[in-house]
């Protein structure tokens, strides 16, 4: 009862008026990941299962870019989530003279291996110039190894999670910005010592795309889908486990050229997390497939003025799905939903149908 009487004090204050989560098909529950920002501003958030329950982290500072801006991580316990605590920063040391020099950090990614749980995040200026880190923790997140940087020319995941691939390579879903917006592949048969890179799987300038999320078919084909410039919500495919894709085309839905995410569900429908708009960061919208070519509407997470962007999604254990997205640059939110209580209605000419809300 306080977390929610918390969160709707501060939709007040902030001028928010959230549609609670019983009036919302197949979510179960919704929450702030603080109440008490650490800082002023936050983004691209990221949750993963441990042992030992759930772990999100995101990118915070005073704005986006800002040399202060670094990785923030919180646990979520049974009385709620932990008090969020920054695990790295952009900090180098310039060698001959030992200046210290501190970039902005980017879009984090947690992955839970077999091992340890890793931390993947990005470095550097600007997008078109960042660099790749990576972190382990060996106790579910509470304690981390100082941050390495990734072999030259191999980001890591860029923005949403890497999959298991059946032999065990982790596959990273990842794209680059410096020359066009080209989407590549990269894998790893260590979780992250040694490297192959996919190269990028078109020239970014009929369709420029980014920030893949893969998800797995019944056949043993993977598709990617994500982000583009051209308005709507990107894919391609693979049959040879990421090593060759097909060509970039166009999905059906709208894409305002801002993040999504995707998961393959253990019933083996396919559920995207994006904004079904094309422009502006609202509303931010659940949608399910069988077969990742025809989507339907299964739920509104969020439909007010504002931004309501970049989502995580994953499938814990339990079966329920856990979305987690930035809330008006401001707070994050976690929602928790459950697709057996999804309703699916058709899309149709790309318009959402009113009864999925």
């Amino acid at each position: 009862m306080r977390h929610l009487q918390i969160e709707s004090l501060i939709a007040v204050l902030i001028g928010v008026g959230s549609v609670m989560a019983a009036d919302r098909q197949g979510v179960v529950s919704q929450e702030f990941l603080y109440t008490d920002p650490p800082t002023p501003s936050c983004h691209a958030s990221t949750i993963a299962e441990t042992p030992d329950g759930l772990v999100a982290a995101w990118f915070g500072g005073t704005y986006e870019k800002h040399p202060d801006v670094g990785i923030w991580l919180a646990h979520r316990g049974s009385d709620g989530w932990s008090k969020p605590i920054e695990v790295a920063n952009g900090v180098q040391y310039v060698e001959p003279d030992g200046k210290v020099v501190r970039h902005p950090c980017w879009n984090p990614v947690l992955h839970q291996s077999e091992g340890p749980l890793l931390l993947f995040f990005k470095c550097g200026p600007s997008p078109d110039t960042w660099w790749g880190m990576l972190t382990e923790s060996a106790d579910h997140g509470k304690t981390w190894s100082l941050p390495r940087r990734l072999p030259e020319g191999i980001a890591g995941p860029v923005k949403n999670k890497p999959v298991r691939l059946e032999d065990g390579t982790l596959l990273c879903p990842t794209s680059s910005e410096d020359n066009q917006w080209r989407v590549h592949f990269e894998l790893t048969i260590d979780n992250g010592r040694t490297w192959t890179r996919v190269p990028a799987i078109h020239d970014g300038k009929t369709i420029g795309a980014i920030q893949p999320s893969v998800l797995f078919h019944a056949d043993g084909t993977l598709q990617a889908v994500g982000r583009s410039r051209q308005g709507k919500v990107f894919t391609t495919t693979s049959t040879d486990q990421g090593r060759h894709w097909s060509d970039v085309t166009l999905l059906d839905l709208p894409n305002p050229n801002s993040g999504t995410d995707a998961v393959t569900l253990k019933d083996g429908r396919h559920l995207l997390v994006y904004n079904h708009t094309p422009k502006g960061r609202s509303p931010l919208n659940v949608a399910v497939s069988t077969d990742g070519k025809a989507w339907q509407a299964a739920a509104v997470l969020e439909s007010e003025p504002g931004e309501y962007s970049y989502p995580a999604v994953i499938q814990t254990r339990d079966g329920k799905v856990h979305v987690t997205y930035t809330w008006k640059r401001k707070l994050l939110r976690h929602v928790v939903l459950s697709p057996e209580q999804f309703t699916p209605q058709p899309i149709v000419e790309g318009k959402w149908p009113d009864v999925a809300k």
